[in-house]
């Protein structure tokens, strides 16, 4: 083995030991990542759980009687008529075409 490949492995061994350095640092940065996305979830799900819970809490009681009262009755759905009436209405009305 020459010195020129002798050194050219050695340059081959020291980047992949890099490269692996690299790769647990950015693996470490992930997981810290991760972990912490974790906990702020946590946190604000505990938050969201109180709050729900407290209005609750504080929320009147509403009976079907009561519930009931503030809705209007619903429009009845527009009956679409025939193709027919509606070129006989167009004609009666002077429409030429």
């Amino acid at each position: 083995m020459t010195d020129d490949q002798a050194k050219a492995r050695a340059n081959t061994q020291f980047m992949r030991a890099l490269q692996a350095e690299d790769g647990r640092k950015a693996m470490a940065e992930y997981e810290a990542k991760a972990s912490a996305t974790r906990e702020k979830t946590e946190r604000l799900r505990a938050l969201r759980l109180a709050k729900e819970a407290e209005d609750a809490k504080a929320a009147p009681i509403v009976t079907a009687k009561a519930k009931g009262k503030g809705k209007s009755a619903k429009k009845p759905a527009r009956v679409a008529g025939k193709l027919s009436d509606w070129l006989e209405d167009q004609q009666d009305s002077g429409r030429n075409t």
